[in-house]
């Protein structure tokens, strides 16, 4: 279902939004809000770079400079934590009002069971016809009603590459298959400098990596009606492969999740990398050395045969139904995409997490940064694969939603089959079965 059909719930959209076109993007606050006494209203993401603080700022005292009384605090979470945080609050009815950055399948988890508000309002007040065609497509999880929009895209398991490490190895051209991939990293190992930076740990990260990885070998991990399907020989091969990877990554790699896998790529410890595009701010900031010989590509595959498939966590907003100050909570959230604290947001890590909004991707002033400027096909790049991205919540078009996948990601059962085969040597069948057992059990529960 696309934009076209958005049906709202309410709040019409105001004549104040005349000239925000003009200005490259969306969102303007229907009225001021003129509370008796101070409203408080808390923010809460896992992302919080010093960049990105600084942007949050930006947005927090632009948007209590229109509105009287009204007072915004950012509470920070983590990507590992954000779960049992959230859980809490849902639990104890004290919760933020806006929640930022949580990867889509969260939001569908959150909105199967009932904890958060419709966010048709916002997506009005936004303006549906900015955004890009299908954008909040994956947020309709029932018909005509939006759990929550994006804050952005993220391309998240691109493949980072050096090509002064790769002309030193006699590399001539970037890897297609996993084959090219083995290969290129065994040739550039060496030297105190590992292959690549996969993560190994009982996380997230190893999770969702490895879902992708599934996808790369042709398999899926769920079939489009939602039936377990990751007992497959696709799964074998892809358990297989990141087996045979381990010796190509460094001996943390057993306990990496996000933070740890980008900074040894961009540290120069592994000669590849497996990330968004942060790397180009990090590499940037702190290791410029090599900022000439960074390039990125879509991660291989088991073969030519099958194609590429980019994890997307499509990073969101939504708000929790408890939340209080409905209607200054829905303002504000339609207030993240006011054009200059959206896009001072977006400039925070260029490339990391990428607009949703058309009119800010066209915007002279998003295009005008130097990452963007020096590293404009990769951004591109990045762009276009996470523009066709999926993750567990929305494996291919013809998935279905899957509301148990931020449960499934929780309960770490993709990242346990992991190290049962790989760092244990557990008999990959009995594991299998074991997942597969697990898997129903969260879906039938």
């Amino acid at each position: 279902m696309t934009l076209n059909r958005f049906m709202s719930t309410g709040v019409r959209r105001r004549s104040v939004l005349g000239g925000m076109a003009a200005a490259g993007a969306a969102a303007a606050m229907p009225r001021r809000i003129r509370a008796q006494e101070t409203i408080t209203l808390r923010w809460w993401s896992p992302q919080s770079s010093p960049e990105q603080l600084a942007a949050y700022e930006t947005q927090m005292r632009n948007f209590e400079a229109q509105h009287e009384n009204v007072q915004v605090v950012f509470e920070r979470t983590s990507d590992e934590g954000y779960a049992p945080q959230l859980a809490a609050a849902f639990a104890s009815g004290d919760v933020p009002n806006i929640v930022t950055h949580l990867p889509s399948f969260a939001v569908s988890d959150y909105w199967s069971a009932g904890l958060l508000e419709p966010f048709n309002d916002v997506i009005d007040m936004v303006g549906p016809e900015n955004y890009y065609e299908g954008a909040n497509q994956i947020y309709e999880i029932d018909p005509g009603v939006y759990a929550g929009t994006g804050i952005g895209n993220s391309a998240a398991n691109m493949l980072w590459l050096r090509s002064d490490l790769m002309e030193q190895a006699g590399i001539d051209a970037a890897p297609r298959t996993w084959d090219q991939l083995r290969d290129a990293v065994s040739r550039m190992q060496g030297g105190g400098i590992f292959g690549a930076p996969l993560p190994y740990g009982r996380n997230s990260m190893t999770s969702l990596i490895f879902i992708g990885v599934i996808h790369q070998a042709g398999g899926q991990v769920f079939s489009p009606d939602l039936q377990v399907a990751i007992d497959s020989d696709e799964t074998r091969n892809a358990l297989e492969f990141y087996r045979s990877m381990r010796e190509y990554c460094p001996p943390g790699a057993t306990n990496y999740s996000w933070g740890e896998s980008l900074t040894a790529f961009v540290s120069g410890a592994t000669a590849t990398g497996i990330y968004t595009g942060r790397v180009l701010i990090n590499v940037a900031n702190q290791n410029p050395g090599i900022a000439d010989y960074i390039n990125c590509v879509l991660y291989p595959t088991v073969s030519e045969d099958v194609p590429a498939w980019t994890f997307n966590d499509f990073p969101s907003v939504f708000i929790p139904r408890q939340a209080s100050n409905m209607d200054a909570t829905k303002q504000f959230a339609a207030f993240l995409f006011d054009p200059e604290g959206y896009i001072q947001q977006l400039h925070a890590a260029p490339g990391h997490v990428l607009p949703v909004l058309w009119t800010i991707s066209e915007n002279p002033e998003y295009l005008d940064n130097p990452i963007i400027e020096r590293y404009t096909p990769q951004v591109d790049l990045m762009a276009a694969a996470a523009a066709e991205g999926y993750n567990l919540g929305w494996e291919s078009q013809g998935h279905q939603p899957n509301v148990k996948a931020g449960e499934i990601i929780n309960s770490n059962v993709i990242s346990e089959m992991v190290q049962r085969v790989v760092l244990n040597d557990e008999n990959v069948d009995q594991v299998l079965s074991d997942t597969s057992s697990r898997l129903e059990e969260i879906m039938g529960s």
